[in-house]
């Protein structure tokens, strides 16, 4: 399965549990494309390792945080003027938002093996 907008970063803990990072920022527009991915991801997780979802002390062999914001950015016209040495701004338009999702998925080693062969990641 290939991801386009899910670009993970891996690390890895002393103990051997591996840690997938990824944060995706995106237009209106490209919203429902990145929740579908997204959820991709999370149902092949809850699929392939059925119940085992959860902290590793607690016998879970991965978990995950998925957490997201909203932005709208208003550009400003900035402007100085020489006689005071002041600089004045004036807000512009607001762009439309962007949506920014990151999503952490941990697990043992098994499960990151996993991950990675079934979403192609280096």
């Amino acid at each position: 399965m290939t991801l386009n907008y899910l670009d993970f970063d891996y690390s890895e803990d002393d103990e051997g549990t591996g840690t997938f990072d990824a944060m995706a920022s995106v237009s209106p527009a490209q919203l429902p494309p990145l929740q579908a991915e997204v959820a991709q991801v999370l149902q092949w997780a809850h699929a392939e390792f059925p119940g085992a979802c959860g902290p590793a002390e607690d016998g879970g062999q991965w978990q995950y945080d998925l957490q997201g914001v909203q932005e709208v950015s208003t550009p400003l016209q900035l402007a100085f003027e020489p006689l005071s040495g002041s600089i004045h701004s004036v807000p512009g338009s607001p762009a439309p938002a962007r949506t920014t999702w990151t999503l952490s998925i941990s697990g043992s080693a098994a499960f990151c093996a996993a991950l990675r062969s079934a979403f192609d990641i280096a």
